[in-house]
């Protein structure tokens, strides 16, 4: 493996759902992929991943089919998933830190910074906040294919 990169719902989410963005993600996915990225989260990638495809099915907006292809195109990625010692207490300072709502981000922002590595989100409110402070969070709006 040439790289670590660590990739939040959000990524996943525009992979298999038809989304502004989606082709940016497919993009910078494939180029992981080429470049045989390990891509990593933490292990509430699948039940964020899995909510949000549910709840398109549920309020409409896919169908049962569209979200079931979507569930089993995540499902066969290749991500690792891990849970690191401390990982929660770390997820816990970094969400006071940054005055987050909720701490889902922030388990990713731990995530990232226990592996030394870049942390890719498609939630522009997530990188604004964290961007000064956290250089090596990535905003998949910034990302411009390579051709």
């Amino acid at each position: 493996m040439s790289f670590q990169v660590c990739v939040d719902a959000s990524i996943g989410i525009k992979m298999v759902l038809d989304e502004a963005d989606s082709a940016q993600a497919q993009a910078l996915w494939q180029f992981w992929i080429n470049q045989t990225a390990d891509i990593i989260a933490p292990y509430h990638w699948v039940f964020e991943t899995t909510s949000v495809i549910n709840n398109n099915i549920h309020r409409g907006v896919i169908s049962r089919a569209a979200g079931e292809f979507a569930f089993q195109s995540l499902r066969n990625q290749p991500i690792r998933l891990l849970h690191p010692p401390q990982l929660a207490e770390r997820a816990w300072a970094l969400a006071q830190q940054f005055k987050r709502q909720t701490a889902y981000d922030a388990f990713y922002l731990a995530l990232a910074e226990w592996a030394g590595c870049e942390l890719w989100t498609a939630d522009r409110r997530l990188y604004s906040v964290v961007t000064h402070d956290l250089p090596w969070v990535k905003w998949l709006g910034d990302y411009r294919a390579v051709a």
